[in-house]
């Protein structure tokens, strides 16, 4: 073997090593196996306080507010902002722990939902005055928010859904079509549209994976169908969402399938300080100051039972935030 041929080959593997490092890291960085403990928070919105206590109810951070969870990987499933006065503490506190919690070899994620949708493109319906006041004014809040400011750019960086261990986590729910893409699909269209300020997409739509009700509040049976088809695209068996309070807590529905774990805990909802608490496969609700209640969670079936007479389509969904 000639000298430029060696020279070729080697050139080549260079090559494959370096798409294969590529695969590895798009395939990552909206999916993570292995993951023995997850700890998965509900809506916040401006609620810091409550936060605080539901974090530390859960074991991620310790009396300073500093991550203590080693390797475990938190989860909130958007919409810190709006409603509440402290969404800038939340996210302030967020940001540390992303870093305190990497070094650690945890992970800390934190999804868009449609509050930060909304007000990534220009609706300030929901804010609260005094948050705007921690900016400054409105001005400078929507400044903070923008492509150039350090929260604007900080949100748009994130995954709208990810898949843990054989969980989905997304803030409203993946179904119809947009269960036909895959997460990096998802995730890359809904910075997209937040980073160009589009008012149109998928971070906007109704029935899309920030704003669509029927996971949390559809037909149980025609919910659990629509599931068992979305899930297995994934290679998934559960999905973890917010977005729709669930007066009763941490709650799962459609035969195990989904998990809403938006309990209401802000000022606004007046519901606990509470979150999903999943450890070695065991799913459990814990709420501050020290109540641990393990879920009755249903093994999900093959194959889900009928949905009843006319409701063999999807509930159309309504575009109101919650």
């Amino acid at each position: 073997m000639g000298k430029r041929t060696i020279g070729w080959c080697v050139a080549a593997l260079a090559v494959v090593v370096v798409l294969a490092g590529t695969v590895a890291f798009a395939a990552e960085k909206d999916t993570w196996s292995g993951v023995e403990r997850i700890v998965a928070v509900g809506d916040v919105h401006g609620d810091c306080e409550q936060f605080v206590k539901t974090l530390r109810a859960a074991g991620v951070i310790d009396e300073e507010n500093n991550w203590k969870a080693g390797k475990t990987h938190l989860v909130q499933v958007g919409d810190v902002l709006d409603r509440g006065p402290d969404s800038r503490k939340a996210m302030d506190l967020l940001m540390r722990l992303e870093e305190q919690a990497a070094k650690a070899g945890g992970a800390v994620h934190a999804l868009i939902g449609n509050h930060e949708a909304m007000v990534l493109l220009g609706d300030l319906r929901y804010m609260n005055p005094a948050e705007a006041e921690s900016y400054g004014g409105v001005e400078q809040y929507r400044e903070a928010m923008s492509t150039r400011g350090k929260y604007g750019r900080w949100i748009r960086s994130h995954n709208a859904a990810i898949k843990i261990n054989d969980l989905l986590f997304v803030h409203a729910g993946i179904v119809g079509t947009y269960g036909e893409k895959s997460l990096t699909e998802i995730n890359e269209a809904v910075r997209e549209q937040l980073k160009k300020g589009e008012q149109q997409g998928i971070a906007s739509g109704s029935g899309g994976p920030l704003w669509n009700r029927m996971p949390a509040v559809g037909d149980e049976a025609r919910v659990a169908a629509e599931m068992a088809k979305v899930l297995k695209r994934y290679g998934a068996r559960r999905m973890v969402i917010g977005h729709t309070v669930s007066r009763d807590g941490v709650k799962a529905r459609a035969g195990g399938r989904v998990i809403r774990i938006d309990v209401g805990m802000c000022a606004h909802y007046g519901g606990p300080a509470a979150c999903l608490v999943v450890e070695k496969g065991v799913f459990y609700e814990v709420r501050h100051p020290d109540t641990k209640r393990k879920l009755p969670l249903e093994t999900p079936a093959e194959k889900p039972a009928a949905s009843r007479p006319g409701m063999e389509t999807l509930p159309s969904a309504t575009r109101k935030a919650a």
